[in-house]
């Protein structure tokens, strides 16, 4: 049977999608002698999803810096504070790693925001948005990809939540391990239909879209 998907998923139909969440265990690192010990495990890996949050600024021309890191595997996220620990070594040493398949999407921002905070030379990165228009898919939102490739919702309730708290309730622990996890099933999902050749391409005009 053919997987249907569309080149541009229509946002109303989200709200009534079961939601999606992080099925495996959620680490929070918050020294630099965590950071080593996150990272050798996260390197031995065979792929990795990443992702960043920052605390929302409501103040015209004022940024905060990237408060989390958040790196997953299939089954396990270490969420790195990076507020507490900064960009350590083991932190960098991972940016800059090109041997283990790492996975992002619009990690270019990502990158640059990481880079304000200390200096690194890139490493090995895949970038969703890149993948997808291979298929025809004309979404590069997390949240629409996800719902076009697997009829599930992704929250962002906790996006414009304070990342630098003293202590990260459950739902934001959730929602940033959910984010970095599902970059690596949409690209194991895109990589699948693209060698199988097992889905239909449905196009939608934009204004069935809005």
């Amino acid at each position: 049977m053919l997987k249907t998907i569309y080149n541009k998923y229509d946002k109303a139909m989200i709200p009534s999608l079961p939601i999606a969440q992080f099925p495996g265990r959620i680490i929070v690192i918050l020294t630099p002698g965590e950071t080593e010990k996150a990272v050798r495990y996260l390197l031995s890996q065979p792929i990795l999803g990443f992702d960043t949050e920052t605390r929302p600024s409501f103040k015209r021309g004022h940024q905060y810096k990237v408060s989390l890191l958040q790196v997953s595997t299939i089954d396990t996220c270490f969420l790195f504070r990076l507020n507490h620990t900064g960009l350590t070594p083991a932190i960098i040493q991972l940016l800059e790693d090109r041997t283990v398949k790492k996975i992002g999407l619009s990690w270019h921002d990502d990158l640059n925001s990481l880079n304000k905070i200390g200096n690194f030379k890139t490493g090995s990165f895949i970038e969703i948005q890149d993948l997808v228009r291979d298929l025809g898919i004309e979404d590069l939102s997390l949240q629409k990809l996800y719902a076009n490739l697997f009829n599930q919702k992704i929250s962002k309730r906790q996006q414009l939540s304070n990342w630098e708290t003293d202590i990260l309730t459950d739902k934001q622990k959730m929602y940033a391990a959910t984010d970095a996890w599902a970059c690596i099933m949409i690209y194991q999902e895109i990589i699948k239909l693209k060698e199988s050749g097992n889905y239909k391409l449905i196009i939608k005009e934009e204004h069935n879209n809005e």
